[in-house]
């Protein structure tokens, strides 16, 4: 039994990879050898699951946000960062 079935089978269960507030998500690419060959990979965000409180809303938020999206939420706040993510279409409500 080869292993693609099971990372076929364990596959529904991952999180999506993409910043609920910044909309950054796994990128293609290319890893080049010193001799030029070019070979296939991935990118990936850096993801975390956070809590945020909004205060307006008197309510917790859990969000999976990169590192960009922590730092536009201290630059913008929570309330203003989710109305701008909801419209873009990153999330639908929070």
């Amino acid at each position: 039994m080869h292993n693609c079935y099971k990372s076929v089978k364990n596959k529904s269960r991952e999180m999506a990879k993409y910043c609920q507030i910044t909309g950054k998500k796994l990128m293609t690419g290319n890893h080049v050898s010193h001799s030029n060959r070019k070979e296939n990979r991935t990118f990936q965000p850096n993801l975390f699951k956070k809590r945020f409180y909004v205060p307006e809303d008197d309510k917790w938020v859990n969000l999976i946000i990169s590192a960009k999206g922590m730092r536009i939420i201290d630059k913008k706040g929570i309330k203003t960062a989710l109305k701008e993510a909801q419209k873009k279409g990153y999330i639908k409500t929070y």
